[in-house]
């Protein structure tokens, strides 16, 4: 069976990040700034919730849904991580999706991974 493209995925897993994780308005301007900065269009306003009060995984999650997919984030005050997720169908450089999660979390260590999606024929 061959595989036919479908998009681009990029996993971003964070430690250590500054206090922007704990930020509702940071948040939603990081959504906003990395959905220019990866040319994409947004398909209506992020959505962030905070989530697992009192848990030790508390923190606010990022939704924001674009034309051709989704961009993801959950963000863990306690320990400062966050990870986050860019989803497309249409191509963008991760370089600038990284970049974009620096400038506003800082993290002091990030691993990803980036790769196609295919569907099995």
């Amino acid at each position: 069976m061959s595989e036919t493209y479908f998009g681009w995925h990029l996993t971003m897993d964070c430690a250590e990040c500054n206090d922007n994780i704990k930020s509702r308005i940071l948040i939603a301007e990081f959504a906003k700034e990395m959905v220019k900065r990866i040319n994409m269009i947004a398909h209506g306003e992020p959505i962030i919730e905070y989530m697992l009060p009192g848990d030790p995984k508390q923190g606010y999650s990022l939704v924001q849904l674009i034309e051709t997919s989704n961009i993801t984030a959950h963000f863990i005050e306690p320990d400062g991580s966050a990870f986050f997720d860019v989803f497309s169908c249409k191509d963008f450089d991760p370089a600038i999706a990284k970049l974009c999660v620096r400038d506003y979390f800082s993290p002091k260590r990030m691993t990803n991974n980036f790769f196609n999606r295919q569907v099995p024929k």
